[in-house]
């Protein structure tokens, strides 16, 4: 069971509801010590005076900041303490705003709060269902370890969730910041319009249980693997950026390709209608790069079928090399992206699945197929 991290009350009006807040998420990182190369000694980092090189105790170092080159005012932790807002134990929410109007460019880390008793459970509710029936979003200030947060109170399903916010003149802005941005795309044209097909044809619904850190996987596998002595295989490398002169016929192949395998809306409603696993499993990591699992079972339109139905008759014709299919009229594994072959494998419960390439992926998941 979670330990809170703050408890107080939440003000709204007239109204006061006790809570406890907890952290809504984790970290999943691999975390690496510092080692000297060629040895299994640890490196330390030591406070060091950087004129004398001694060692400098905890209790002798204050801060400073520079006001010129050099020179510095110091200023003593109890000087901090001092104007340092009074421990509150208060949520005051100033007002509520259309859940859409706070940029997500401000959300920072997200909490969750309970009630702060059986006794409160009413009142918590009722902010809960209030939030959740009007859409709208609190927004509060309190303070937390010697620190004021801005911070947006939202509903959940079940729960009242708690996101700190940067401040204002914390958030840059793009056309300042940046060295280049292009104009705008004239509304209307062609290119535009094709663009607009592409993202109707891959639209899903989003289901962050099916995205998965592939990145963090491959840094536990090469350490499984590094301490087997063995070897691991690199990743390919990014693909090409696409040439302007080949953007339309880009776009016009992509809308081709999703559509035959089903797209992002039309493979996740063939399988919430029961056909398959989860219908939003084809959004998760296809919907941005390789299309959805489902294909060929898209209810998506005639041609969506027609088109997944003959890329495999093609495949035969040509004959060298022969093709493997997926088994549901889809597309041959040996057309698949590298990302979709490894979720694949992730569902087969393939081995040793994260050091194969996409070609032995291709021939893993084949392999799969005629022993089950």
């Amino acid at each position: 069971m979670a330990r809170p991290v703050w408890s107080g009350v939440i003000t709204f009006g007239l109204v006061t509801v006790p809570v406890r807040m907890y952290s809504a998420t984790e970290d999943h990182t691999t975390h690496f010590h510092q080692l000297q190369r060629g040895t299994d000694d640890r490196v330390r980092n030591k406070r060091v005076n950087e004129r004398t090189g001694k060692d400098v105790g905890y209790d002798d170092i204050v801060k400073g900041y520079e006001i010129s080159d050099g020179e510095y005012v110091t200023v003593e932790p109890e000087e901090l303490q001092d104007i340092a807002p009074g421990k509150s134990q208060v949520i005051d929410v100033s007002g509520f705003v259309a859940a859409d109007e706070v940029d997500p460019v401000h959300y920072v880390r997200a909490y969750y709060l309970s009630p702060g008793g059986e006794q409160y459970h009413k009142p918590y509710e009722l902010l809960r269902a209030a939030l959740a029936t009007t859409g709208r979003t609190g927004i509060a200030t309190f303070v937390m370890h010697s620190k004021e947060y801005l911070v947006a109170l939202r509903a959940g399903e079940d729960v009242l969730a708690l996101h700190t916010l940067h401040w204002a003149d914390e958030i840059r802005d793009p056309r300042e910041e940046l060295p280049e941005l292009p104009e705008r795309e004239r509304t209307g044209s062609r290119e535009l319009r094709t663009a607009q097909q592409l993202v109707e044809s891959m639209s899903t619904t989003f289901r962050p249980q099916d995205y998965h850190d592939t990145y963090e996987e491959r840094v536990r596998a090469l350490i499984e693997a590094k301490a087997k002595g063995e070897r691991i295989t690199p990743e390919e490398g990014p693909p090409e950026a696409t040439n302007v002169v080949d953007l339309s016929e880009a776009l016009n192949r992509s809308i081709e390709r999703a559509r035959a395998r089903g797209g992002g809306r039309g493979g996740g409603t063939a399988r919430r209608g029961g056909t398959g696993r989860s219908g939003a499993r084809s959004g998760s990591r296809g919907a941005g790069r390789s299309g959805s699992r489902g294909a060929g079972r898209s209810g998506a339109g005639g041609s969506s079928r027609a088109g997944s139905r003959e890329r495999p008759r093609e495949g035969r014709r040509k004959s060298a090399p022969k093709k493997t299919s997926t088994g549901r009229g889809g597309p041959p594994l040996e057309e698949l992206s590298k990302d979709e072959l490894y979720r694949r494998a992730t569902d087969r419960g393939v081995k040793g699945r994260s050091r194969m390439t996409r070609e032995q992926l291709a021939e893993a998941l084949g392999a799969s197929k005629k022993a089950a």
